[in-house]
C-alpha cells in the first residue's frame, strides 16, 4: 500500500526527515511514533502528495508519490492534528460539502449514513465551531471517510481530547480497520502505538527502528 525509499524533506537549511524509508502492507494498522519535531507530520504529507520529497522516491497505493499526488488524494482519507473543517457550518452542511467535493452519489444518503455510522445525527444541526474537541474529532473523521478510502492518515488524531473521547475514537479506527481499510496513524502515546500492527519510531528527522510492538 505504501512504500516509501530514503525519502528526505529539507526547508532550507531545516532537514524535517532524512532518508526515511518504510512499507505499509495492505490492510495493516500501521503507527509512526515519535514525540514532537521528529517529522511524523512531513512524512505522513509526502505519502499522500501534500508535500514533494526533497530527495527520495515512494509509492502510494501504487501511485507515484511525486508525479501522481491526484490520484493518490482521491483515494485516501486524511485527518489532519488541527481541526480542519468550517466552524460556521453544522456538522451535516460540512459532510454535504465534503461530499460534493468527492462527487458522491445519493449525497442525501450518503450523509445520512455517516452520521449514523459516527454516532453524529442528533448532532447534525449543531455548528461545527460550538462543538467539543472529542465531537470534533468524530466529525473530522466522519469527512475523512465518507468517500470509503483504501488508505486512511490520521496525524496525531487523539492530541487534545479527553479520555473517553480517545477511547472511542480508537474502536471507530478499529472498526474500519476491520473492514479492510489500511491505516496509518501517527502518535506520541505509547499506549496507542501498541494497538497498532507495526510501529516505526522516528526521532529528529530520523527512523530509530520499525517492527513489530514485540
Amino acid at each position: 500500500m505504501i512504500e516509501i525509499n530514503k525519502v528526505t524533506k529539507k526547508f532550507g537549511d531545516l532537514v524535517a526527515t532524512n532518508e526515511i524509508s518504510l512499507s505499509v502492507a495492505r490492510g495493516e494498522f500501521f503507527a509512526v511514533l515519535g514525540p514532537n519535531a521528529a517529522g511524523k507530520t512531513t512524512t505522513i504529507r509526502m505519502i499522500c502528495g501534500l508535500l514533494k520529497a526533497t530527495e527520495g522516491q515512494g509509492t502510494c497505493l501504487g501511485y507515484d508519490i511525486a508525479r501522481e499526488a491526484d490520484r493518490i488524494k482521491a483515494q485516501t482519507g486524511y485527518m489532519t492534528q488541527k481541526f480542519s473543517f468550517w466552524s460556521d457550518m453544522t456538522i451535516r452542511e460540512n459532510l454535504e460539502f465534503v461530499a460534493r467535493l468527492y462527487q458522491l452519489p445519493r449525497l442525501r444518503q450518503t450523509v445520512d449514513q455517516t452520521l449514523e455510522q459516527l454516532g453524529l445525527t442528533h448532532r447534525q444541526k449543531q455548528l461545527a465551531g460550538a462543538l467539543s474537541g472529542g465531537w470534533k474529532q468524530r466529525l473530522a473523521l466522519a469527512a475523512v471517510t465518507m468517500h470509503s478510502p483504501k488508505l486512511l492518515l490520521l496525524d496525531e488524531p487523539t492530541a487534545g481530547v479527553d479520555p473517553q473521547a480517545r477511547r472511542d475514537f480508537w474502536d471507530e479506527i478499529h472498526t474500519f480497520s476491520t473492514q479492510g481499510m489500511t491505516v496509518l496513524v501517527s502518535t506520541h502515546y505509547m499506549d496507542e502505538a501498541e494497538r497498532c500492527d507495526r510501529i516505526v519510531y522516528l526521532a529528529n528527522g530520523q527512523k530509530v527502528a520499525q517492527g513489530t510492538v514485540a
